[in-house]
């Protein structure tokens, strides 16, 4: 493995604060009377309650990185950190590693998301928005490969290059990942996000959001293994690596990840 890998998702709630000030909505409602209201508008507008991207305030960042011999997954999330050092946090890794950056969806959704609320909180991501014309030894490179243009790896949109960039041609994760014999989502998906968040179970959307990332992980191997970077044995390899490292971590949703692995 040459470069770090990073592999990225986020999970999104309404920005409620967002929605006030949109609407100058009365103090009185309460976010969950705030939320249903801009739901019941945007189905009359769109036939789904899925808010604009630039409504979704992010409240984790779950990430995978591999470098070298080490593996690490990890969450930046709130309570425990302000939606605007959530985002800064993520681009200052893109920043000191120069890492792969890797999604599912990424292009379609959680980088968007990112633009628009890192502008809003004011995040500096130089290398990120690199172009060709940055500040650094190796900025020329960036001209052909960035993490902004779509045809481009340094970003690799795994659902969307997969469907050859056709939406129709879409596959959902999880299905994939099971189909592979990887654990896949368990007990969550990003619907119940607002959910559990009302009810405080802000680990719980933590956990989840990590295990995709992880399934995120094991389906990029087997993409590599379709383009010839990995063969057979050492994706196989790369699998157990994985699985016995998340074998090692203390935690209710692993173990439950682990026992779920066929």
């Amino acid at each position: 493995m040459h470069a770090p890998v990073l592999v990225f998702d986020i999970e999104t709630i309404p920005d409620v604060a967002g929605l006030r000030r949109l609407n100058d909505l009365a103090p009185e409602l309460s976010d969950a009377e705030v939320a249903e209201l801009a739901f019941q508008q945007r189905r009359a507008k769109t036939g789904n309650d899925f808010l604009p991207l630039h409504l979704q305030r992010v409240v984790t960042i779950s990430c995978v990185l591999r470098t070298g011999d080490g593996f690490r997954v990890w969450s930046l999330s709130e309570p425990d950190h302000p939606e605007g050092e959530i985002i800064q946090r993520f681009f200052d890794g893109i920043e000191k590693f120069t890492p792969q950056i890797v999604s599912w969806n990424g292009g379609g959704f959680d980088l968007p998301v990112l633009h628009y609320r890192g502008l809003l909180h004011g995040v500096a991501a130089p290398r990120y928005w690199d172009l060709g014309d940055g500040n650094y030894a190796d900025s020329r490179d960036f001209k052909w490969n960035n993490y902004i243009s779509r045809y481009h790896t340094r970003h690799l949109d795994l659902m969307d290059l997969l469907a050859l960039y056709q939406p129709r041609a879409s596959a959902p994760l999880d299905d994939l990942a099971k189909l592979f014999g990887f654990p896949g989502k368990l007990g969550m998906d990003g619907g119940k996000v607002w959910e559990a968040w009302q009810a405080g179970r802000i680990a719980e959307i933590r956990d989840y959001c990590e295990t995709d990332v992880v399934n995120t992980y094991l389906v990029y191997n087997r993409f590599r293994r379709l383009r010839g970077e990995l063969t057979a044995e050492e994706e196989i390899a790369e699998a157990e690596f994985v699985r016995s490292r998340l074998a090692e971590i203390e935690a209710p949703h692993w173990k439950q990840f682990v026992a779920a692995w066929q």
